[in-house]
């Protein structure tokens, strides 16, 4: 298997004032595009923003059983 990239971001933004987001782009090597699907987590500590956050990353390599 080819050595892999887990590309992301993260920043904390008051719910309220958030309006709309959009998908990440991605060039490749080979002139490919891809996208980076955004996601969002709310929360009302960082306790509960963390939780969802680590559930979310397990389910997401859970896509993924050959790694």
């Amino acid at each position: 298997m080819a050595k892999l990239a887990l590309v992301y971001g993260l920043r904390l933004l008051p719910a309220d004032e958030m309006e709309s987001f959009g998908d990440a782009g991605v060039r490749l090597k080979n002139g490919n595009d891809a996208s980076v699907t955004m996601h969002v987590i709310e929360g009302s500590n960082e306790r509960e923003i963390r939780n969802q956050l680590m559930t979310s990353l397990d389910a997401f390599f859970e896509f993924y059983p050959e790694l």
